[in-house]
């Protein structure tokens, strides 16, 4: 293939991406013509099967890349970041999935879990941002996406320490989209509500019915939600510094 229709293909990373959120962001990205840079902490292999999943929907010459660590880990990111540009030689949309939850009181939480949640879903934000940022300047385009929650807006009793990494993107994002929109690349964030994934598996049925049933919508978000929210938001160009409510009206 002439290396011209590679450079032609607009390029995407999402981390935390082997299932949930991540995966669902990844499918509408490639379902619109991206070739993606994939990342996840464990789950290597379902990672692997979510992009031979989507390559076999294309005829056409496509590129996944996938890596496997953790993202609070700056080495690790800015490995990615290399290796994938070196591949690529360009990124387009920067989605910042990767996050773990904590729930509990907070004073029942250690100081070891309120680092390692720091590191995960604030400090990754940062890495990725360092590690891409200098190739979307030069190319004065690109597109940055935060996954956040609505509980970094309004807070969560019993997810203090969830909140509060949230809330922090959701401060870095506004910020970061002033520093950026001179070099024409927009800073947004998804403030997730309840959605569908695993993370919730914590919930009893009764618990995720009476959540369902304070929710205006009726029914949790999708994984498909937040795809389709990432694919529109990439293409509204003057949109910049915003934290967009996807919560089915809960807040």
């Amino acid at each position: 293939m002439p290396i011209d229709t590679l450079k032609s293909r607009p390029v995407a990373f999402v981390s935390g991406a082997s299932r949930g959120i991540g995966a669902g962001i990844a499918r509408a990205l490639f379902q619109n013509g991206y070739d993606l840079i994939l990342t996840c902490e464990k789950n290597k292999d379902k990672l692997e099967a979510l992009a031979k999943e989507l390559l076999s929907t294309d005829s056409t010459y496509r590129t996944i890349l996938t890596f496997t660590g953790n993202m609070g880990d700056a080495q690790f990111v800015k490995k990615t970041a290399e290796e994938a540009l070196a591949h690529f030689n360009r990124i387009d949309v920067v989605v910042n999935n990767a996050g773990i939850a904590h729930i509990g009181l907070i004073t029942d939480m250690s100081v070891e879990q309120w680092q390692h949640m720091l590191d995960v879903n604030l400090s990754s934000v940062f890495y990725t941002t360092k590690a891409f940022l200098p190739t979307m300047i030069h190319n004065h385009a690109g597109n940055i996406i935060n996954i956040s929650s609505m509980w970094g807006t309004v807070g969560a009793s019993c997810e203090v320490a969830y909140s509060a990494t949230k809330g922090a993107i959701n401060s870095y994002t506004k910020a970061l989209a002033k520093e950026l929109a001179p070099s024409h690349i927009s800073v947004n964030a998804i403030a997730c509500g309840v959605i569908d994934t695993d993370m919730n598996a914590c919930f009893s049925d009764d618990e995720m019915q009476a959540l369902i049933d304070e929710i205006p919508a009726g029914r949790l978000g999708t994984p498909a939600d937040v795809g389709n929210a990432v694919v529109h938001l990439i293409q509204m160009d003057y949109v910049t510094g915003q934290i967009i409510g996807l919560d089915g009206g809960y807040i």
